[in-house]
């Protein structure tokens, strides 16, 4: 493991880390003989080793049976809400249902600002809108909420949700300028690249047809400064506001998108010519972990096409790093990516269609490579506070076009920061055809490297977007072409690393979900495999204002369950409460089981004339 006091920014410079020590752990972890299958997960626990924990004499302590969690129980779900917001419950809920009123809300919210003014505007949006969806405007604001929320087992994770009210042309214009390097600039294109991995115009506003997650658009290096000092107060928030908490950060507030762009490019077509070559040694279609290249014959497919001669090659793949097993896997090959490969030069690889050499990455100007350790060292600080305050930090996902880069970003702070615990989450989209495959790979390089693996899975936040862009820029769609498969892709990976926590110490998972048979699937499983909730290891999350009959319930009855709570100035967190809006048309549409129990519950207390008594007693 490097250093862990080597700042993060050098270490990265290049790729983000030297192979040496990733590849001569993983020698000594993996004894393989060509041909062999990915190693099993480890042995269980020995006895007097248990999760549980150990009592007199080493023998496991028994765990009481986990409380049955009833969904169904409206007077349980709804027990932390007064009568009013009830009240304000169904008619959000309600109105979030109407199209003709969710498509304008961004046009009525402004309309209604210049009819009532700015006070009464903020005090009709607190007791509507921004009081469903929005914790308060600032860190002292929120606390009651995140208090009574405690009360009833349910954690936060904070979110400052202020965005830039940009117009449609001055996003499009930001993104352009900041997603095209100098190079590119002064050729006028890229006629090299990837179309997946190039700012397009037609989508240049990463808002549009994004219904949840907020934006950012790079201003300059004063502005990702700015974003950075903002979530060190929400990692201060958190810490200060309950223990074992969360706060959320977004990479492409930290720097600019450019180098998202070409180490994504760079990662994947170095992952594509990986299989390639497998392919050529007759190993197409294995499952990822379990296609393996024979070194003699990749160093003899380097050196015909002239990428790297034999003696070249033998340095890379021979003595401590990876002459044991005499193979390398996808996790081997990606760790070449390093210091000795020199990103920012020209590296060079075939494209199988033309046979033509093509640089994997373009020159970075002095500037640019300054920006790039810039990003990185961002994050370092973020992570550095989170773990001294013992904040988790959750790292969100983004679009596929930056999505690599952030997870092997992500990935560098975990081996860094999560060697004594999981302090660095990162976001699995389970929409996505590879996200299985980047699920085991990073669950594998955590048991290989000895850290700490955290992970949230989403189904997520970019369908419409990435599929309209696919379409329309003209490569392959990233995403499950169905619903039901992402159900199936979600179950899949969830099953695998609660699989993983069974047999390990060092694993951690956040279930994100509103969709209560995911929940029950969930639940289940733990079940089966002796998982207690007690054991803090599979965390649930939904957002704030919505599926209170799932959060709730698994709270009161000891399940880790967490509120994702945004919190900002009202007119600063507009744009967000109109994608929530939005987000909320379609989901109502298919949430009839919440509203009939929040009537339910409103019935309940008309009924028996305890409408205006404390719901909690």
């Amino acid at each position: 493991m490097a250093s862990a006091t080597r700042p993060l920014a050098l270490r990265a410079a290049s790729s983000l880390r030297s192979p040496r020590c990733l590849r001569s752990t993983a020698a000594a972890a993996r004894q393989e003989q060509p041909g062999e299958t990915a190693r099993p997960p480890p042995p269980p626990p020995e006895r007097g080793s248990a999760r549980g924990g150990t009592g007199p004499r080493g023998t496991r302590r028994v765990q009481p049976p986990p409380p049955a969690v009833q969904f169904g129980d409206p007077r349980e779900a709804f027990r932390s809400k007064s009568s009013a917001e009830l009240v304000r419950a169904l008619v959000v809920l309600r109105l979030c249902a109407l199209e003709p009123l969710v498509a304008r809300s961004r046009q009525l919210m402004n309309l209604s600002r210049k009819l009532l003014g700015q006070q009464l505007f903020e005090k009709l949006m607190k007791v509507t809108f921004y009081g469903q969806f929005v914790a308060g405007e600032d860190q002292e604001a929120i606390k009651p909420l995140i208090q009574r929320n405690r009360a009833f087992g349910v954690g936060s994770v904070l979110d400052y949700s202020v965005e830039e009210d940009l117009t449609p042309e001055e996003a499009e214009r930001k993104e352009m300028d900041s997603c095209t390097s100098a190079s590119e600039k002064e050729t006028g294109g890229a006629t090299q690249r990837e179309k997946q991995y190039l700012a397009h115009r037609g989508f240049g506003d990463r808002r549009d047809r994004v219904i949840s997650a907020r934006t950012y658009f790079y201003a300059d290096e004063t502005k990702c400064d700015q974003h950075m000092d903002t979530f060190l107060r929400c990692i201060e928030a958190s810490g200060g506001s309950s223990e074992d908490s969360f706060s959320a950060i977004k990479m492409t507030a930290l720097g600019r998108p450019q180098f998202l762009l070409q180490f994504s490019e760079v990662l994947m077509k170095w992952r594509k010519f990986f299989h390639q070559m497998a392919a050529e040694q007759g190993k197409a279609g294995l499952a990822v972990m379990e296609t393996k290249l024979e070194v003699k014959k990749l160093q003899e497919t380097l050196a015909n096409l002239g990428i790297a001669t034999k003696a070249e090659s033998q340095h890379w793949f021979t003595g401590e790093d990876l002459g044991v097993s005499g193979t390398v896997d996808l996790l081997d090959w990606n760790s070449l990516i390093d210091s000795r490969t020199k990103l920012s030069k020209l590296l060079l690889i075939p494209n199988m269609k033309t046979g033509q050499l093509e640089p994997l990455l373009s020159h970075f100007t002095e500037e640019e490579d300054l920006q790039m350790k810039r990003m990185l060292q961002r994050m370092d600080v973020l992570a550095t506070r989170a773990l001294e305050l013992g904040v988790r930090l959750m790292v969100d996902a983004e679009q596929t076009y930056f999505q690599p880069a952030i997870s092997r970003l992500t990935l560098e702070m975990q081996r860094k920061f999560n060697m004594e615990k999981a302090v660095v989450f990162n976001t699995f989209q389970c929409y996505l055809k590879e996200a299985y495959d980047n699920v085991t790979m990073d669950v594998e390089l955590s048991r290989r490297e000895g850290w700490h693996f955290g992970a949230k899975l989403v189904r997520g936040a970019y369908m419409e977007q990435e599929q309209a862009r696919a379409a329309q820029v003209g490569y392959e769609d990233p995403l499950n072409p169905t619903y039901e498969e992402t159900n199936e892709m979600y179950q899949r990976c969830l099953d695998y690393v609660l699989e993983e926590i069974k047999y390990s110490r060092k694993v951690k998972v956040m279930v994100a979900s509103h969709n209560e048979d995911t929940v029950k699937f969930t639940i289940r499983r733990m079940a089966e495999l002796g998982i207690h909730p007690s054991e803090n290891k599979v965390y649930f999350g939904q957002l704030l204002g919505m599926c209170d009959q799932i959060t709730f319930p698994l709270g009161q009855a000891g399940y880790p369950v967490y509120k994702y709570v945004p919190y900002g100035p009202v007119n600063e967190v507009l744009p967000y409460l109109s994608r929530r809006a939005l987000e909320n048309r379609g989901f109502m549409k298919r949430a009839k089981r919440e509203r009939e129990l929040l009537w339910s519950e409103f019935k309940r207390r008309l009924i028996t004339g305890s409408l205006f008594c404390n719901p909690s007693h």
